[in-house]
């Protein structure tokens, strides 16, 4: 290592973000990172969290760190923000009304399933009558998008029911009246998804982070807990995280 990761290695308490080029060792330096918060016996094993944005990252991060440790990989929490979340809410999901044995969507499955239930869906505007179902993924794709700027259902619709309290107490244009429309539309259908997803005690991806912030949140004890559990928590590619997995690292790296 050179005198800068060296830095960063042994870098003991408060905040640090490394800022680096690509290929420079940003991985490595957490990876050594890791070993020598164990190795000075700084954090047990269990304490430490490392977030990755890919399986395929995480994994990596995993083998190195197996290969430094003299006794192996062991306790550590190496994952997805996702795979963090959905262990989360497993653990402790029913505190919010979660089921603990709820099934993960891939893209299609949640596609196979707003299909299913297409009816319960009130469009207009996205509902063509050539093709009814042609705006369903742009639908869940913005859905999607929604969540990762953790945006829940009530924020949404909160959002757009402020905005017609303002049209109407303004002169609106019909231009103005269609999109409040639109919008509306849009609040309702995401409403109307969320309540499918959890009939079927079924999550997509962006839900799990949104439940995990949500649990956070309205469980105190929990937060605590995460919080107290977790001494450091490093993350991979930190300037990839969006607003969701953002507000989520700020949560748990409070102070216990």
């Amino acid at each position: 290592l050179n005198p800068e990761q060296i830095q960063a290695v042994t870098h003991e308490n408060g905040p640090l973000m490394i800022v680096a080029g690509a290929g420079t060792g940003k991985t490595t330096v957490i990876t050594r990172r890791i070993v020598w918060l164990i190795e000075q016996k700084l954090a047990k094993p269990e304490q430490i969290l490392a977030l990755t944005f890919t399986d395929k990252a995480a994994n990596e991060m995993e083998e190195r760190v197996d290969l430094l440790l003299p006794y192996g990989y062991v306790d550590l929490q190496i994952s997805t923000f996702h795979s963090f979340c959905e262990r989360l809410l497993r653990d402790y999901g029913t505190q919010i009304g979660l089921s603990q044995d709820f099934s993960l969507l891939t893209e299609l499955d949640s596609w196979l399933l707003a299909r299913q239930h297409f009816d319960e869906f009130e469009l207009d505007y996205y509902r063509p009558l050539g093709n009814p179902t042609k705006y369903l993924k742009s639908l869940l794709q913005h859905f999607s998008r929604a969540k990762d700027r953790a945006i829940s259902t009530d924020d949404y619709l909160s959002h757009v029911q402020n905005l017609e309290a303002d049209a109407d107490s303004l002169q609106s244009s019909d231009d103005r009246v269609g999109e409040l429309k639109r919008l509306h539309e849009l609040a309702s259908a995401y409403h109307k998804y969320q309540q499918i997803l959890l009939s079927h005690d079924s999550f997509d991806f962006g839900d799990l982070i949104l439940y995990a912030i949500r649990l956070l949140k309205e469980r105190p004890n929990v937060l605590r807990e995460v919080r107290a559990r977790f001494r450091f928590i490093l993350v991979d590619e930190f300037q990839d995280t969006n607003a969701a997995q953002y507000e989520l690292v700020k949560m748990i790296s409070e102070p216990a």
